[in-house]
């Protein structure tokens, strides 16, 4: 199993100057990735835009980005992501989520929480002919295309897309869609749960989902996570009640780089070998939390 850990930008918001240091620490220090997550409401950089900022600043190091698929225009999506696999040398990575099911993120998107899953289900399967096939005809839900051909097309082959979500909805779509699951918010046990309801999925739809392909995306704190904080994360569980209950998510918002280890070393006991961990506040400096997270996790990526 082939560990990899990734660094999360979380709500950071950085000069050209800052990026490009951030690009060169990362790399240097030997993590296999950077990520960017894509909310139009809170503050932080857009991901197209910095992924294509950081890939010119970086020869290895693998540009990621947890996206918004609903709402986006398929056409112009497929083009954007082809262009920035290309340019990277093939060190895109992609999975695509919902979005938050708030009601400023909501109107932002310009999609309706129910219609959210229904776009996927029609974008994604459309996304990958455009990235495979010339002169693509669709007439779906929310698009119509007559003859369109995207170039160029994405240098890797394929061009793998991964899936976040644990609801029991989003669990069957990634064995049916995806290429591989990356959630949050869940505890090793909910997520190994959902794997085997994903690799179930993806059985009965004669798909297989590489073993490889299952990680997690890990915010952590430092010192023990804000009232406020948990309740937000409480809030975005699926089943979450009003007020929702935030005892069950302490331990899913680790303290510091040893909590942080320690939920790692829990997801690897379940099959889990992929993560993005991020800080949930921008550090002070980003190349010194950068040093400690490499001292605390970086050995357990083989």
């Amino acid at each position: 199993m082939k560990v990899r850990i990734g660094i999360g930008t979380g709500t950071s918001v950085m000069s050209g100057d800052e990026l490009g240091h951030i690009v060169e620490d990362v790399e240097s220090t030997g993590f296999d990735s950077l990520w960017w997550s894509d909310v139009l409401t809170v503050p932080g950089d857009d991901p197209l835009a910095a992924m294509a900022y950081a890939a010119g600043h970086g020869q290895r190091l693998k540009i990621g980005t947890t996206m918004v698929l609903p709402g986006r225009n398929p056409v112009r999506l497929a083009k954007q992501l082809a262009t920035l696999d290309r340019l990277s040398g093939g060190r895109l990575l992609v999975t695509f989520v919902l979005g938050l099911r708030l009601a400023a993120e909501l109107d932002a998107m310009g999609v309706r929480a129910g219609d959210r899953g229904r776009q996927l289900d029609e974008v994604l399967p459309l996304l990958r002919r455009l990235w495979t096939e010339d002169g693509v005809d669709h007439v779906g839900e929310s698009w119509n295309l007559h003859g369109v051909t995207v170039e160029p097309k994405p240098l890797q082959h394929p061009f793998d897309v991964w899936l976040g979500g644990s609801a029991p909805g989003a669990l069957r779509r990634v064995g049916t869609l995806g290429d591989g699951w990356l959630p949050a918010l869940c505890t090793p046990e909910e997520a190994a749960a959902g794997r085997r309801v994903i690799e179930d999925a993806a059985a009965e739809a004669g798909r297989r989902i590489d073993p490889e392909h299952f990680g997690v995306s890990i915010g952590y704190t430092r010192g023990d996570a804000p009232e406020q904080l948990l309740r937000r994360v409480a809030a975005r569980r699926p089943g979450a009640g009003s007020p929702p209950d935030t005892t069950e998510v302490r331990d899913l918002v680790p303290d510091g780089v040893d909590g942080l280890r320690r939920l790692i070393g829990k997801f690897l006991d379940v099959g889990f070998s992929k993560f993005v961990v991020r800080p949930v506040t921008t550090p002070t400096s980003f190349r010194e939390e950068l040093k400690e997270l490499a001292d605390g996790v970086l050995d357990l990526q083989t």
